[in-house]
C-alpha cells in the first residue's frame, strides 16, 4: 500500500525526501529511461519494498521530481522589492533570474518535455506545471493593462504563452546548445523584445507602477508586497497540487 505524503510520520516524510532526491540525482546523471528503482534504492540507502510505500512506480517518481524542479524555478524567478517598482526594470530582473533558473535545471525540464511526446500523463502534467508560469504572467500582464501602461489590445493568456516560449526556448538555445551570448546582452536583449511586444510606456509621474509580467516557461513578477499566497492565481505552486492530476491519469 502507498502512503499519502499527508499521512506519514516525520520518520516517513524524511525517507520520502531522501527518495525524491536520490531520483532527482540519477535521473539528472543518467537519463529517465537508463535509471532504475533499484539505482533510486541504493542512492537513498533503502530497500526495494519501501520504495512502494511511497511510489508505486518510476514514473511516479519521475513526476514528483518534476514538480519539485519546476517549483524551485518558480521560485527562483519571483522578484524581490529591492528591485523598485519600475516595470521594465522587473522584466529585466524576472529573465536575468530565470534564465539563471534553467542553467540549474534545464536537463530535467528537457526530460520531462521528452517523457511527454509519448505519455499523456507526462504530457498533462507539463501543461499543469507551465501553467503557473502562464497564470503569473497574464496576471501581470493584465495589470499593467488597467493602468495604461500597456497595449489594452492584447490577450494577456496567449501573450504570456508566446512571450514566455520566446524566453524558455532562448534558454534552451543559449545555455543547452550552445549560443554564443554574454548574460548581460542576452538579458538586455530579451528584455526589449518583451518591453516593446506589449506596448510598455512609462508610469505617470508620481505614481508606482504596479510589477510587470516577467519571463519564462513564461512570466514574472507578482507584486513583491504581496507575495503569493494559496488564494492566488500566481501562487507558488506546491507539488501535490501539480502532481495528482497527471497521477491519477497515467494509472490504468
Amino acid at each position: 500500500m502507498i502512503v499519502k505524503s499527508e499521512a506519514l510520520s516525520s520518520r516517513g516524510r524524511r525517507t520520502r525526501a531522501a527518495l525524491v532526491l536520490a531520483g532527482r540525482e540519477a535521473f539528472e546523471e543518467r537519463g529517465y529511461d537508463a535509471v532504475r528503482v533499484d539505482d533510486v534504492c541504493a542512492r537513498a540507502g533503502v530497500s526495494h519494498g519501501t520504495f512502494y510505500t511511497y511510489f508505486g512506480s518510476r514514473e511516479e517518481l519521475f513526476r514528483e521530481v518534476a514538480a519539485a524542479v519546476v517549483g524551485e524555478m518558480f521560485t527562483a524567478s519571483l522578484v524581490g522589492p529591492a528591485t523598485g517598482d519600475d516595470p521594465y526594470a522587473r522584466i529585466e530582473a524576472a529573465n536575468l533570474l530565470y534564465l539563471r533558473a534553467w542553467a540549474s535545471n534545464s536537463r530535467l525540464v528537457r526530460m520531462l518535455e521528452q517523457a511527454a511526446v509519448g505519455d499523456e500523463g507526462f504530457r498533462d502534467l507539463l501543461l499543469e506545471l507551465r501553467e503557473v508560469f502562464v497564470r503569473r504572467g497574464a496576471e501581470g500582464l493584465r495589470r499593467l493593462q488597467e493602468q495604461g501602461l500597456a497595449d489594452p489590445s492584447l490577450d494577456p493568456r496567449l501573450t504570456a504563452v508566446m512571450l514566455g516560449g520566446m524566453v524558455e526556448h532562448f534558454a534552451h538555445v543559449w545555455l543547452d546548445l550552445g549560443e554564443r551570448a554574454d548574460e548581460e546582452t542576452a538579458v538586455a536583449l530579451l528584455s526589449t523584445l518583451w518591453a516593446r511586444a506589449i506596448g510598455l510606456r512609462q508610469a505617470p509621474a508620481g505614481r508606482p507602477a504596479d510589477p510587470a509580467p516577467g519571463s519564462a516557461p513564461s512570466p514574472s513578477a507578482t507584486d513583491p508586497a504581496h507575495p503569493p499566497t494559496a488564494d492566488d492565481p500566481a501562487r507558488i505552486p506546491r507539488t501535490d497540487d501539480l502532481t495528482s492530476t497527471s497521477t491519477r491519469k497515467a494509472r490504468p
